[in-house]
């Protein structure tokens, strides 16, 4: 399908993205300060516990996107997956922030196991969807855009609910109020989702082995360049994603204006998301994502100068990085589904591997910055009730520098990046 996409198009597509990432959230920012500090779980076993669970299920993202690739239904190859996939998420999200007063740590690893699975089974057949609804590069980065303007959408509302709420500081009523949240809203779209998104209905793929893809990325090196510099930035960003609340509770010392950076942060995220689509196709995709990592790295250099109440400094830090947000989450799968797209052939559909094995890296970044963030606090003695100084110092690395250090690699690599697009 070559033909431009209407809005109505791009609406359906985009909108399942909202409840997913108000799910995403509070995996990133509230569940392991919930964990630690309402539930009273040790700082190093959550970041141990939220890291296994991320490697228990990180393996099986490539086999649910073969199989998403594979499929042969009357509903066609993706949707299944997101039904049933949604259906699962919603009720280990809720066991998730729900633990019984023994075995939490168990508890917290098999319902998270299970959240990230469900999730994915969701997400990448999702995601697979953008190289098979257009062929045309720039349409996919529109379906890539409106995909990624709702999911800031998501975001920000996951935000400003417990805001509004009054209830931003407290991670138990933020994750309840967000659950019920995400029900309302995954039940508006869904069904829109899965009668109004055209897609294949038959399998293409029937003997492609996980051995080819040794072959793949030796016959197509942008492809493996591309991989390497989305895990190093996906790690650049999960790691204050991680660590942000205490960062603002210990470093700043105004835990009250959590909201406010965030909401910032995100809404320019939203106000950027149209420029990046535009530069990119002026300049190519790879060229303008290189140019918001720059700039995210320019401004978080200045964190490890900040002290306690440099409030207006560090608003000026989180608009400027929040402007590169739209390119980090739009461009790197756009220039992947081109990417597939060029690979495909009329016997072998990749899409869902390939988005299976993007699915992968992803958690394979935010499990490192978990298990990195948490464990690298937890040996520090980092406590969160009366935190050490060496500690905060510690805190404030992982936080400020080491982003900027992973960013300024990923840009390393995407400099060479000799792909498509």
């Amino acid at each position: 399908m070559n033909h431009h996409l209407t809005l109505k198009s791009l609406l359906i597509y985009g909108s399942l993205a909202a409840p997913l990432a108000m799910l995403g959230l509070p995996l990133y920012i509230y569940l392991p300060t919930y964990y630690s500090q309402t539930i009273g779980m040790d700082i190093a076993i959550v970041g141990i516990v939220l890291f296994l669970a991320r490697l228990s299920d990180v393996f099986i993202d490539p086999f649910i996107g073969y199989k998403s690739d594979s499929l042969v239904s009357r509903f066609g190859k993706r949707k299944p997956f997101i039904a049933i996939g949604s259906l699962i998420l919603a009720v280990s999200f809720y066991a998730i922030i729900n633990p019984p007063q023994q075995y939490q740590a168990l508890w917290l690893w098999f319902f998270a196991t299970l959240v990230y699975v469900s999730w994915s089974l969701v997400s990448i057949p999702y995601l697979a969807l953008n190289a098979e609804i257009s062929s045309d590069v720039y349409q996919k980065t529109r379906l890539s855009s409106a995909r990624e303007l709702f999911a800031l959408l998501g975001l920000v509302l996951a935000l400003l609910i417990p805001y509004l709420y009054n209830i931003s500081e407290d991670a138990n009523k933020s994750l309840g109020l967000l659950f019920d949240s995400f029900i309302i809203i995954l039940v508006c779209v869904l069904p829109f989702a899965l009668l109004g998104i055209s897609s294949n209905k038959t399998s293409s793929q029937s003997n492609l082995s996980f051995y080819s893809l040794k072959i793949l990325w030796t016959n197509s090196p942008h492809l493996l360049r591309l991989q390497s510099a989305f895990v190093l930035n996906s790690l650049a960003n999960a790691l204050p994603a991680t660590l942000f609340l205490f960062y603002v509770e210990f470093v700043l010392k105004v835990p009250e204006k959590t909201g406010i950076f965030l909401l910032l942060y995100f809404i320019a995220g939203i106000v950027a998301l149209p420029f990046w689509t535009n530069l990119s196709r002026t300049l190519g995709k790879a060229k303008s994502w290189n140019i918001s990592m720059i700039l995210a790295s320019v401004a978080f250099a200045f964190v490890p100068f900040l002290d306690s109440g440099d409030v207006y400094p560090f608003i000026i830090i989180t608009i400027l990085s929040g402007l590169s947000l739209g390119a980090d989450m739009a461009l790197p799968s756009s220039i992947q589904a081109d990417i597939v797209q060029n690979l495909q052939t009329t016997d072998t559909n990749l899409s869902g591997l390939l988005f299976g094995i993007w699915a992968m890296l992803t958690k394979i970044s935010i499990a490192l910055a978990v298990g990195i963030g948490f464990v690298a606090l937890g040996i520090v003695e980092f406590e969160p009730k009366n935190p050490s100084q060496n500690s905060i110092l510690i805190l404030t690395f992982l936080y400020g520098t080491a982003p900027v250090v992973l960013k300024l690699l990923a840009v390393s690599i995407m400099r060479k990046y000799h792909g498509y697009f």
